[in-house]
C-alpha cells in the first residue's frame, strides 16, 4: 500500500503504470476557498412593494389605472453582512438584501399604455457553518515606481457569496392606499445612491401617501460560506495551452477570407428547427413517459 503524500513535491515512481500513485507526478499546495456550508433557494416572494419614480407615482395617483402588467425584473445589487451567532460556535448569520427593477406596463382609460420601472427590496436571512479561525492576516499590494501598500489587516471570518438569477416577474397589482400595508417595520426609508443612480436621477417616492405598487417575483439563488485554505493537491503535469494563436501573415494579420472560410454554414438561420410536439406537450410532465411518441418512436 503507498505511503500518504503529506507535503508538496514530485510523487516517488510516479508513471501512468503505478496505480499506487495514480499517474500523478507530484503534490502542490494551493492556496484556495473552501465552501464550509452552503444552502439553495428557491421562493417566491410575494406582494413586495414596488418604490415608484416622481413621474411614474403621479401616473397611478392621478387614477383611470385600468390594468397594470408585470414586463420585467432585473436584480441591482445584493448586500451582504455576516456576523457570529453567539450561542452557536462556528454558526454564522447571513443577512442579505436584494435589490431590484421592476418594469411594468399601465393601461389609462384614456390614452396608450405607459412604462413605468420602480425599486423593490427583498430582505433574507440564513444560518451556515464556518467553521471558527482566530488568526489575522496581513497582505501587501503591489505598486509600480512605489512602495508595497499595506493593506488593513483581516480576521479569518467566512465570506458570503450569493449566486442569484434574474428573478421571474409573476404578477403585479395596484393597491389604494387605504388597503396597502402602512407599517414601519416593512418600509424602506434610504437607498443607496448607487441604486439611485440606476433610474435615471429620478427621485423615488418612499413615502406611503398615494396608490403603492406591489409584485410578485420567483427566484432561485445558492448561498454558501467560504474561508480562505491550503490544500494539498495531486498534479498531472503542467497544463500547456493546446490552441496557438501565432500570428501569420504580413504584419501579423489573418487573411479575412481565410478566416471566413472556417465559418460553418448557418443552416438554422434559413431553415429553423421545428419544435418537437411531443415534448412540448408533456414537458414537466409526471405522464411524460407514457408519450407514444416517446416510448414507440412515433412523430
Amino acid at each position: 500500500m503507498a505511503d500518504k503524500v503529506c507535503c508538496p513535491g514530485p510523487i516517488c515512481g510516479s508513471n501512468n503504470n503505478n496505480a499506487a500513485a495514480g499517474g500523478f507526478r507530484e503534490a502542490v499546495c494551493v492556496h484556495t476557498k473552501k465552501v464550509y456550508d452552503s444552502c439553495r433557494s428557491k421562493e417566491c416572494l410575494r406582494d413586495i412593494r414596488v418604490y415608484l419614480c416622481r413621474d411614474a407615482q403621479e401616473l397611478i395617483n392621478a387614477g383611470g389605472i385600468a390594468s397594470v402588467k408585470p414586463r420585467a425584473a432585473e436584480l441591482l445589487c445584493v448586500k451582504i453582512d455576516v456576523e457570529r451567532v453567539q450561542f452557536n460556535r462556528g454558526f454564522y448569520t447571513i443577512d442579505i438584501r436584494f435589490f431590484y427593477r421592476i418594469e411594468c406596463e399601465v393601461s389609462c382609460v384614456v390614452g396608450r399604455p405607459r412604462i413605468i420601472d420602480g425599486l423593490a427590496v427583498f430582505d433574507k436571512r440564513v444560518i451556515l457553518f464556518g467553521g471558527e479561525g482566530g488568526a489575522r492576516i496581513f497582505s501587501s499590494h503591489y505598486v509600480e515606481d512605489g512602495a508595497d501598500v499595506q493593506l488593513c489587516p483581516d480576521s479569518n471570518k467566512p465570506t458570503a457569496v450569493v449566486e442569484v438569477v434574474d428573478p421571474i416577474l409573476l404578477d403585479a397589482s395596484i393597491v389604494a392606499p387605504e388597503t396597502s400595508c402602512n407599517c414601519c417595520c416593512c418600509a424602506l426609508h434610504e437607498v443607496p445612491r448607487s441604486i439611485c443612480s440606476r433610474f435615471g436621477g429620478d427621485d423615488l417616492v418612499l413615502s406611503d401617501d398615494g396608490y403603492q405598487l406591489f409584485v410578485t417575483l420567483g427566484q432561485f439563488s445558492i448561498i454558501r460560506l467560504e474561508r480562505d485554505i491550503q490544500l494539498l493537491m495531486p498534479a498531472y503535469d503542467i497544463c500547456l495551452p493546446r490552441r496557438d494563436c501565432s500570428n501569420s501573415g504580413v504584419g501579423g494579420e489573418q487573411d479575412p477570407c481565410e478566416i471566413f472560410a472556417n465559418f460553418e454554414f448557418p443552416i438554422d438561420e434559413f431553415f429553423p428547427p421545428k419544435q418537437d410536439i411531443c415534448d412540448s406537450l408533456f414537458t414537466n410532465s409526471e405522464n411524460s413517459n407514457s408519450c407514444g411518441c416517446k416510448s414507440c418512436g412515433n412523430k
